[in-house]
């Protein structure tokens, strides 16, 4: 049976799993009682016109914002099950001031806020950085094609650098490990196979589609950006490092879009060094966070009757 895209993403979040299915989302978290907990919801796009999110290379800057507005709600949400009472009281103080300047939208700009921060902080990391590094470089170096390439190889280094380290605190290789669930969830489905904890841990950890591919692609794609690209001013050039960060986006998600979709052999080479490094992206799952993970996505999906349209007949699962 060949293999299908079944259209839903998720995302790994703090003992659980978020699956989406076009608007619906879930989100399944394992309970310091070791019960699942499941909530689901809707998530409307923050572009202005739903209409923009079908445009290629528009779409993708909206849909890069929508995975960080959405991510940081739910990981909030996961998060308030294993808090500590100085937590709460941390977070309460500073939501109640909040309220009390803001009022109803207090809860939207504490978010705005904190997704800001994270955005500047990435921006600093990965794309200034490099920048501000290869300047200094650049003073023996005359070549304004060989330094954009050092910036490129410095920003992917830098980045690689940092999921590698990250990989290696405890919390986040649980993370990971539920990460491993979402794809082997999203992955058996697609392979055909009914959705059950022994299919599941036998599909794959790694997924074309995965965040940490499009994040490669982003830093591969500028490197072309800023190759063909050439400005004297620094500051002009540091600025345009921000400026062109949705546009290099809006490209990184057209190229993981149709990785998702073929097989072909270029596409397939293409998305190579991003399968190899969700190696330390994404681990081997137990069997309970599979459970987690297919919480989640029998909440926003049929997945009998995606195979009932997809494969003409329920008896065409496999039974493995």
């Amino acid at each position: 049976m060949k293999n299908a895209s079944c259209g839903i993403g998720g995302q790994a979040v703090i003992e659980g799993v978020m699956m989406k299915n076009k608007e619906r989302y879930a989100v399944a978290v394992r309970k310091p009682d070791h019960t699942i907990e499941v909530m689901t919801d809707e998530y409307k796009t923050v572009a202005p016109n739903k209409k923009l999110t079908e445009i290629p290379f528009v779409r993708g800057v909206f849909n890069f914002i929508d995975s960080l507005v959405l991510g940081m709600k739910i990981l909030s949400y996961s998060a308030s099950f294993y808090e500590d009472e100085e937590d709460r009281d941390k977070e309460k103080k500073s939501k109640s001031w909040m309220e009390k300047v803001l009022g109803e939208k207090a809860e939207s700009v504490f978010m705005g806020c904190t997704i800001f921060l994270s955005v500047l902080a990435a921006i600093g990391l990965f794309m200034i950085l490099p920048y501000i590094i290869s300047t200094f470089l650049g003073r023996f170096i005359d070549s304004h094609g060989a330094l954009a390439i050092l910036e490129g190889i410095l920003r992917l280094t830098i980045f690689i650098g940092y999921v590698f380290l990250i990989s290696l605190m405890k919390d986040i290789k649980r993370v990971y490990q539920y990460h491993g669930a979402e794809h082997k969830c999203i992955s058996c489905i697609e392979r055909g196979y009914p959705l059950t904890v022994d299919n599941v841990r036998k599909s794959s950890k790694e997924h074309k589609r995965c965040g940490t591919s499009f994040m490669l692609f982003v830093m591969v794609v500028s490197i072309l950006f800023f190759f063909f690209i050439k400005v004297e001013n620094p500051f002009i050039k540091m600025g345009l490092r921000v400026v062109l960060i949705p546009f290099i986006a809006g490209v990184s998600y057209e190229i993981i879009r149709l990785a998702g979709k073929t097989d072909h052999f270029i596409v397939n080479i293409l998305s190579a060094p991003g399968l190899w490094l969700q190696r330390l992206t994404t681990k081997e799952p137990d069997d309970q966070m599979i459970e987690v993970a297919i919480a989640a996505v029998e909440e926003v999906f049929d997945w009998k009757a995606y195979f009932q349209e997809r494969f003409d007949s329920v008896k065409g699962y496999r039974k493995e």
